[in-house]
């Protein structure tokens, strides 16, 4: 199948060639890859200056050798003769083409196959030559893509490029894990310093000496510190001047006795160990000398790691660094620098509230997101030629493993680090519960089965002795006041479906979960059909479903047509033609209704279950799905009958349960239309959404907080992993049975 596929051709420089564009484009392709391997297939041409015989990866089909002439008339005949490739997309950077500027541009001219070129460098106030020069090139192609807002204005007011013709999409970075800076600094020797660091291909460029010549006084105030300069000497700087900038920079350190407080680590560092570094930065130094710079692959990795950062005026930093996330002051001013990184050193509150303002202003620029950014302008250049189709991630239980204790999932945590004094609550443990049950059920796999007894215990704590359960539990296994103040009807209806779903699995799960999980359910129901909460009633639907699948008790048929009724009766004082609803709003949860009302048709073959589970099913689909893929109800103003809903505040698990209700109707009624909506939503996690930016964090394997207006809430609680895991296993199961 993937032979079929349309062919995007990447002409960069590529690994292991050492240049920044070469790591740039590696990084982005296997974004891509990861993303919409079942898309788009990718190949590169690798440039080179020169026979260098690289040992390229398979992903090289082709090499340019950018200094000869009859290279450039024979790649672009091999290029509009394949048939598969749809694409060409090139990195440009002047010194790539620099000896063969009119044949380049040429070549450009005889490629019949839409290009994009991705300026990587952008000079404001160009010269009449090098504007005719650029907007050759721009005419060449379909679409020109740049990394920062400011480059783009540029193109347009400086060169005169249409504005519809520019898109940008920034430089990615790396997701991080976060480790603990203590650790990070304790493991690379580091104890006890505080880290400055500046990183990349080294170069007179990179002005390091600013640094140097800040060093005496920021020693003076904060004579623990440690300055590192990570990375060797530019290979092309290396080749006509050999390590003459470096030997400078070794020769300031002997003039001001700074062999204690600097470090030249001089590798091409491998990318865990260089955001192992960047992790355990207190600041991250940038002192490029060139104003004309459009942008950093180090300066946006620092970002990434979350590093303070003080760094000259570079067009990439005065767009991104704010008086929240950052400094900035002027070009070899190494006085200035010594104020600054003094002012943060001194001050640590300051220091990591920029920290957290810096991770959460570069979030968006993963490079999962990078990625999506460029399948949608493929996709919008080649239209029907690529259909982009989000591949599924790896299941990963690192963060739920992460989040649990001894007692049970922890409620919150910041970032990705869990916040144990948020303490824990049923409703989580529950839903952990069924996740974890459902991940057995599909794996067999025993690792899990010390998960699933922590979360049954915990649920056996909140239960009381009339049989209703407590949801609010502090770091120290004690109930607290929300349990007085809260409406708990909701968090004992999950309870109870997960109990439910737990006991179905009788034969399965090993006895001592499954009867456990029976006494704790049957007391439950004691108390339960006082229950009048619309959710409430829906989720005992659901645990008294799955329990009837292995104890078909009389009682229980009872109490879910009991509850079945209420829905009813709530459905018809509600709805009306326009409003096909249980209630006179829509809030959190939604498709747990529908579906409960399916569960009970599926049980007593009351037809009116089945036409109202329909009906509303329907209408909220009508509500939450439109031409952009699902919008599910804002947390921010619940959507009131007669109103229009807000379009931001979309929560995870309002789109797993609606992912987890459209899979059983599926597999009710074999309609197309739920399956194909199911990927629709399950692509929302994916970056799939209004803001077209990954809400699961497949490094960490946890899943944020929340879709806001402008940003992702980038803390990775229980309730959001849980419920992607949930969406997650849900969308395996319908690969699994493709497999057979």
């Amino acid at each position: 199948m993937k032979n079929d596929l349309a062919e995007i051709l990447f002409i960069t420089s590529y690994p292991p060639r050492e240049c920044g564009i070469a790591t740039y484009s590696n990084d982005l392709i296997k974004a891509l890859n990861n993303k919409f391997s079942n898309s788009f297939s990718i190949k590169v041409c690798a440039l080179e200056s020169g026979e260098a015989n690289y040992p390229y990866p398979a992903e090289v089909q082709y090499i340019l050798d950018t200094s000869s002439t009859a290279g450039y008339e024979s790649l672009a005949y091999t290029i509009n003769k394949d048939i598969n490739i749809k694409i060409v997309l090139i990195q440009h950077e002047f010194g790539f083409f620099r000896l063969q500027e009119t044949i380049f541009l040429q070549f450009l001219k005889n490629i019949s196959k839409p290009v994009i070129i991705v300026f990587h460098t952008v000079l404001p106030h160009p010269e009449e030559q090098l504007k005719l020069k650029i907007q050759a090139i721009a005419s060449a192609c379909v679409s020109v893509v740049v990394m920062t807002h400011n480059s783009a204005d540029i193109l347009a007011v400086d060169y005169g490029l249409q504005k519809q013709k520019i898109s940008v999409i920034a430089h990615g970075t790396h997701l991080v894990l976060h480790l603990n800076d203590r650790f990070l600094k304790s493991k690379y020797g580091l104890k006890g310093r505080k880290v400055l660091t500046t990183f990349g291909l080294i170069s007179s460029g990179k002005s390091i000496e600013t640094t140097l010549e800040a060093l005496p006084a920021i020693i003076n105030e904060c004579p623990e510190v440690v300055f590192l300069i990570i990375g060797k000497t530019h290979p092309e700087v290396k080749r006509f001047e050999g390590e003459k900038y470096r030997e400078s920079l070794v020769q300031i350190v002997d003039h001001y006795s700074l062999q204690d407080h600097v470090i030249f680590i001089n590798n091409y560092l491998a990318l865990p160990d260089l955001l192992e570094y960047l992790q355990l930065t207190d600041i991250y130094l940038f002192t490029s000398n060139d104003p004309n710079q459009a942008v950093s692959g180090t300066f946006v990795y620092a970002m990434s790691c979350a590093c303070p950062i003080i760094s000259t005026p570079i067009p990439h930093a005065k767009e991104v660094l704010t008086r929240d996330t950052g400094i900035i002051f002027n070009f070899r001013d190494s006085q200035k620098l010594a104020d600054g990184v003094i002012r943060l050193l001194n001050n640590g509150p300051l220091r990591r509230s920029i920290s957290s303002n810096t991770l959460q202003k570069i979030v968006s620029t993963v490079w999962e997101n990078s990625a999506v950014a460029h399948a949608m302008l493929f996709e919008k250049i080649v239209g029907a030629n690529i259909t982009l189709t989000y591949t599924l991630p790896a299941i990963n239980l690192n963060h739920l493993r992460h989040m649990t204790t001894n007692a049970g999932i922890i409620q919150f945590s910041k970032i990705n680090q869990p916040d144990i004094s948020s303490g824990y609550t049923l409703d989580d443990n529950a839903r952990a519960l069924a996740a974890m049950c459902t991940y057995f059920k599909q794996t067999g796999f025993d690792g899990t089965l010390d998960e699933i007894r922590k979360y049954l215990r915990f649920i056996k704590f909140c239960m009381q002795p009339d049989g209703d359960f407590l949801n609010y539990v502090d770091r120290d296994n004690r109930f607290t006041i929300q349990n007085q103040e809260d409406n708990l009807d909701d968090a004992n209806g999950r309870a109870l479906w997960a109990l439910g779903y737990v006991t179905s699995l009788a034969g399965l799960l090993p006895w001592d979960i499954t009867s456990v999980a029976e006494t704790i359910f049957e007391k439950s129901l004691l108390r339960i059909g006082n229950v009048h909460s619309t959710r409430a009633m829906a989720f005992a639907i659901k645990g008294i479903f799955y329990h009837y699948s292995i104890i078909k008790s009389p009682a229980n048929l009872v109490l879910l047509k009991t509850f079945a009724d209420r829905l009813v009766q709530m459905y018809r004082h509600e709805s009306n033609e326009k409003w096909e609803w249980f209630e006179g709003y829509l809030t959190y949860a939604n498709s747990i209704l529908p579906e409960a009302m399916l569960y009970a048709w599926l049980l007593t073959k009351e037809t009116v279950y089945k036409e109202i589970a329909i009906s509303s099913l329907n209408f909220l689909i009508s509500q939450i799905f439109n031409e952009n893929g699902i919008e599910v109800i804002s947390n921010k103003n619940w959507l009131q009958k007669g109103q229009v809903a807000g379009h931001f505040g979309e929560q995870p698990i309002d789109v797993a349960y609606t992912i987890m209700t459209l899979s059983k109707f599926y597999d009710v009624y074999k309609d197309e239309d739920y399956r194909l909506k199911m990927e629709t939503a399950f692509s929302w996690f994916l970056g799939n959404n209004r803001l077209h930016q990954i809400i699961y964090n497949p490094c960490t394997g946890g899943c944020y907080d929340g879709l806001e207006e402008t940003h992702i809430n980038l803390n990775q609680g229980a309730e959001s992993t849980v419920s992607y895991l949930m969406a997650r296993l849900t969308m395996e199961k319908y690969k699994l049975m493709e497999c057979r």
